[in-house]
């Protein structure tokens, strides 16, 4: 054969298998692709569960300040914020002796209002000399017994 005619012949894909192996494996190129979507998908859930748990509240309360006013009694500030303020909401308020036990706890009705915040002042009675005090929690269940009428 001359250079001609080399050029002339069609050039074949295939490869000699002795000399050159068999071709390898053909990469599935939707693996990487299916990784990236679920990656995507897993990262997006535990955003959603972060934002359910650790999102804003419907009721977010706050200790502003408490005074000790004798033996048996403590005056306690709060602030409490709602989404919904027409709905009235029940703060558990206590007075802790100075070990961190409940010496007292009140509850707390804070009734329907204009304003989302709203700061008030309560007494707790404590068995024992107070020290400090916390609010417990807020919840929208109000007991039947706190409500008016």
């Amino acid at each position: 054969m001359t250079e001609r005619e080399e050029a002339a012949t069609p050039v074949t894909s295939q490869r000699p298998t002795d000399r050159y192996g068999t071709r390898p494996a053909v990469r599935r190129r939707w693996t990487p692709v299916a990784l990236t979507v679920a990656v995507v998908l897993l990262g997006c859930l535990v955003a959603f569960i972060g934002y359910q748990k650790y999102g804003p509240k419907d009721i977010d309360s706050e200790q502003l300040g408490y005074t000790i006013l004798d033996d048996a009694t403590m005056s306690v500030r709060i602030k409490v914020t709602r989404k919904d303020p027409s709905k009235p909401v029940v703060c558990f308020v206590r007075a802790m002796a100075r070990d961190s036990v409940e010496v007292g706890r009140r509850e707390v009705l804070v009734e329907p209002s204009t304003s989302g915040t709203i700061e008030l002042t309560t007494t707790v009675k404590a068995s024992s000399r107070p020290a400090s005090s916390s609010i417990y929690a807020c919840s929208s269940q109000v007991p039947s017994y706190l409500r008016a009428g």
